[in-house]
């Protein structure tokens, strides 16, 4: 289960026990959205309820990563799981935004509001 969250800039998406396809196809219908009215968009990732994802899941993954090379600021990454962690760290090779990753999820959304406040010259 899912649940998706958006402001100004950036889609939120909180993982609860296991993430499917279907999921992550949610989830890119709202991301595709925002970044064609929005622009470039940062990512939260909340992973650390997550307790497995599927192997298509995975796969959609990297498509959606070279699909949107250029439609993300930063994205930050909540999770205490090194398979995911190293996933992440795979995903930067086809995306061109800003990736960390966090096991706190409050010091994640202080790092995109670090960037977004750059953004704005503040």
């Amino acid at each position: 289960m899912i649940v998706i969250q958006q402001a100004a800039q950036r889609v939120e998406l909180n993982v609860y026990g296991e993430f499917t396809l279907a999921d992550f196809k949610e989830f890119e219908e709202v991301v595709n959205y925002k970044v064609r009215f929005e622009g470039a968009v940062d990512l939260l990732f909340n992973l650390s309820e997550m307790v497995d994802f599927t192997l298509d899941v995975a796969w959609e993954d990297i498509v959606f990563a070279r699909q949107h090379a250029n439609d993300f600021n930063r994205i930050a990454i909540v999770t205490d799981s090194q398979w995911v962690t190293w996933s992440a760290w795979l995903s930067q090779i086809f995306v061109k935004a800003e990736m960390r990753v966090f096991s706190d999820e409050a010091e994640a959304r202080s790092w995109l509001d670090v960037g977004d406040a750059e953004e704005r010259g503040e």
